[in-house]
């Protein structure tokens, strides 16, 4: 491979390597920080976070993106092997590039179907990652001087060469260290989910509460017919067990929620209305992002007859990354004493259906989504904001 051919394969892998650290930071601030918004969510459909919220973007509970990361950091390894290699090493270079690069693309290839067929959801990391893996493919293809059936011969040939120099030993050393411990310690998605949520941002300025005040002001807002009870405050929130977002609102809101409810007895009530982002039970979605949501919120409900929901609301957030559809029916056993999830599974599915046509008919097209007093609120807002939203519609309540 020539120096010029090998830079260019050294700054492909840079950037698939930019691009993968890139995501793996995104996908895991999306999991804990309800109020974060990646720079690539442009819209629906050109969306980072609509893709890192798939069960696909996962492997064991660790990003797609960080493996990524450790292969362009070794497809690197390999290029510069090309600039500063001698020999037949450096000549065998772009044929072991290019057996990689082939088994790359076509993991590349499957991501990409994933995204644009079963998702209908644009990552732009993602098309970067993917850019970088077919330029790699290219640039090793197109210098490798000799027949790939070669290659096995070559590596055993080079494998000799390789134990004889410490230089080369101590960097895969190094390289195989740190993939490793990147593994191992990278932070789960069940580690994130099970975290403390992050302390709350300071309160707002005096400006920054007059500007929200004119926002709640301003905004129209909606009929819901949902039952007050007598409170001066009604929230209603839509939403997905298996949508993180959920989880992130929920516990950053429980606290306030509290803290109005020993203050204010009865001046505040919080309903939870079911929109699962799973065709099973969910027609106005293509496709199914959160395949075990619809059986989550029968869970919910059925625990509820036991006095058993905050209980099997918090077990089911807790387990979120890991949930599968035996795995509710499990929890709802054992958590929500629900002995009979099968048999009620179909009626109480249908009163889940409920909530998603009111849903609809309120335009609620995503997960988390709050009506505060009948104001629209998608993806909700900071808790500090929430409050004092609670606080302006107690103080202007009829």
């Amino acid at each position: 491979m020539s120096h010029r051919a090998a830079f260019l394969a050294l700054t492909c892998a840079i950037i698939g390597l930019g691009a993968s650290a890139a995501a793996a930071y995104t996908h895991y601030h999306i999991l804990y920080d309800p109020s974060y918004r990646s720079f690539c969510d442009v819209n629906e459909t050109i969306s980072c976070t609509q893709v890192y919220l798939s069960r696909f973007s996962t492997v064991r509970g660790i990003p797609v993106a960080v493996f990524g990361a450790i292969w362009f950091a070794a497809a690197a390894l390999l290029t510069t092997t090309g600039l500063v290699g001698a020999g037949d090493v450096r000549v065998s270079m772009p044929g072991y590039l290019f057996a990689a690069s082939t088994l790359a693309l076509a993991v590349v290839l499957y991501f990409e179907y994933v995204s644009f067929v079963v998702l209908k959801a644009v990552c732009i990391l993602c098309l970067t990652m993917a850019a970088a893996v077919i330029g790699l493919f290219f640039l090793s293809g197109a210098t490798t001087p000799f027949p790939m059936t070669t290659l096995p011969r070559r590596a055993a040939r080079d494998l000799r060469a390789f134990v004889s120099s410490p230089v080369a030993i101590v960097v895969a050393v190094l390289f195989l260290a740190g993939a490793a411990s990147t593994l191992a310690f990278f932070p789960r998605e069940a580690a994130l989910i099970a975290r403390t949520p992050p302390p709350q941002a300071p309160p707002p300025t005096q400006s920054q509460q007059s500007e929200f005040e004119r926002f709640m002001t301003a905004t129209p807002r909606v009929p819901i017919v949902v039952p007050r009870e007598g409170a001066k405050v009604l929230i209603v929130k839509f939403n997905d067990f298996q949508c993180p977002p959920c989880r992130n609102s929920h516990m950053a809101y429980k606290p306030i929620l509290a803290k109005f409810a020993m203050e204010h007895p009865g001046e505040v009530r919080y309903v939870l209305k079911d929109y699962p982002l799973d065709a099973a039970c969910n027609a106005n979605i293509t496709s199914t992002i959160h395949p075990s949501a619809c059986a989550a919120a029968v869970a919910v409900r059925l625990a509820r007859a036991h006095n058993r929901e905050e209980a099997m609301i918090e077990w089911i957030f807790a387990n979120q990354p890991m949930l599968t559809p035996e795995l509710v029916t499990q929890g709802a056993r054992d958590v929500g004493q629900v002995t009979d999830f099968e048999a009620k599974y179909a009626a109480t599915l249908e009163l889940v259906k409920s909530d998603i046509a009111l849903g609809k008919q309120l335009g609620v097209s995503a997960t988390p989504t709050f009506f505060i007093n009948g104001l629209k609120v998608d993806g909700g807002l900071p808790p500090q904001y929430f409050q004092q939203a609670i606080e302006y519609e107690l103080t202007h309540a009829k």
